[in-house]
């Protein structure tokens, strides 16, 4: 097949799943936006790499960096990115497409190009866009939440319904597509992982440790956007608790709203155990990890309904022990607690929070129990094989089964 990947924000493992079809002969092109602030996978050709590989980043406006977070502004550079994408499309015209982590209205653009030239797109649902919208911009105001939620909503009910088939990555978001009109028999769930090869455990004392003076020092690690759906301030107390602790470090390697809020905290609190920088070249990101000595994860209540964090996942492919504050229901939660990879507590339970990080810190054999715990997870649900081979079935089922639905 000749298979058009578009992994709107170029996070690895979808990089991982367009590798390894092209090993498996298919001819593939991975598609990706430029510009944008999001931890990314390596997005470029290597020596291994099968020759039907191919990239193509997208534009989008160099000016979306600084507006992000401006719905006016953020709408119009996501209606022009998706006519670069729609030119792609008419250009490639592959057999099918696997669209994920795309905004709503590119994501339209593309199934009406795809559906006029009769390719079938499978939606790859890594977030509900629309519910994402309502929740975040409600923060803001009411009535443009449910404005913002509306319109969007009306959006993602069309793109889910002229898709060929949805895969989700919980079975949490099935109830969600009913509600959207989309059959049980087209939703496939299909959960997210971690690159295996690329993310493995590693020396707690390595070449990245030792270049940041972090040997000898006990790392709690916090690596992935801080957005308007993260409490900052969870991080900075946690700094705060441990400011007359001279072993423990709280390195933070993020961008984002909640990533300036934390730099303002530091300045205004004195915070010298907490260590801010943005994310790092991805090739760092193993060494990184093997430095931490517990990873973190956070996530706000209001966020759990649409958003599983993927850096939950390679925390477990890294082998780290993990501190998380996320809500009870999120499937990344449930992964933690049934593996015992972790301790999670709720977003609002700062108390519980600081008081886990304590223990965790204290309790070496803990950490080592969760830390195994985590890996043995990784290895037992993240074999790429079996994942491709999900992921071709539901390829080609679409491209013999109902693939021009986007013409209707």
């Amino acid at each position: 097949m000749r298979i058009l990947v578009h992994d709107y924000a170029g996070h690895p493992f979808p990089t991982e799943l367009s590798r390894s079809l092209a090993r498996r002969g298919h001819h593939v092109t991975h598609a990706f936006a430029t510009n944008l602030v999001t931890p990314r996978g390596n997005l470029s050709r290597q020596p291994k790499d099968s020759p039907e590989l191919a990239f193509r980043p997208v534009a989008m406006s160099a000016a979306y960096r600084t507006n992000k977070y401006s719905f006016l502004k953020r709408a119009g550079y996501e209606r022009d990115y998706g006519l670069e994408l729609a030119a792609l499309v008419a250009e490639l015209r592959p057999d099918v497409i696997l669209s994920g982590q795309t905004p709503s209205v590119p994501q339209w653009r593309l199934l009406r190009t795809a559906g006029s030239l009769g390719i079938p797109v499978i939606t790859w649902v890594q977030d509900v866009y629309s519910v994402a919208v309502r929740t975040l911009a409600r923060k803001r105001s009411r009535l443009l939440g449910e404005l913002a939620g509306a319109w969007y909503g009306w959006l993602d009910r069309r793109c889910f319904q002229a898709s060929a088939s949805v895969v989700a990555i919980t079975e949490d978001f099935r109830p969600v597509l009913r509600d959207f009109g989309v059959r049980d028999s087209r939703i496939h769930v299909v959960p997210n992982w971690a690159s295996l090869e690329e993310i493995s455990p590693r020396p707690r004392e390595n070449a990245w440790s030792r270049a940041r003076g972090l040997d000898g020092r006990f790392v709690f690690l916090y690596s992935g956007t801080l957005a308007m759906k993260h409490n900052p301030e969870l991080l900075s107390t946690l700094a705060e608790h441990f400011s007359a602790d001279p072993t423990a470090h709280l390195l933070v390697i993020a961008e984002g709203p909640g990533a300036e809020a934390l730099r303002r905290r530091q300045q205004a609190r004195a915070l010298p155990n907490l260590e801010l920088l943005p994310f790092q070249p991805y090739e760092n990101m193993p060494d990184i990890l093997g430095a931490a000595d517990v990873a973190i994860a956070i996530l706000e209540a209001d966020a759990g309904a649409f958003s599983v964090p993927s850096k939950v996942l390679t925390y477990h492919a890294a082998g780290k022990p993990i501190l998380a504050a996320m809500p009870a229901r999120n499937l990344a939660t449930r992964i933690i607690q049934t593996e015992g990879s972790g301790v999670c507590v709720e977003p609002g339970d700062t108390a519980g929070f600081v008081e886990a990080a304590r223990r965790l810190k204290q309790d070496a054999a803990l950490r080592q129990t969760m830390a195994r715990r985590a890996r043995a997870y990784a290895e037992r649900e993240f074999d790429i094989g079996r994942i491709t081979a999900r992921f071709e079935n539901i390829l080609a089922e679409a491209v013999g089964g109902e693939g021009t639905r986007a013409r209707s």
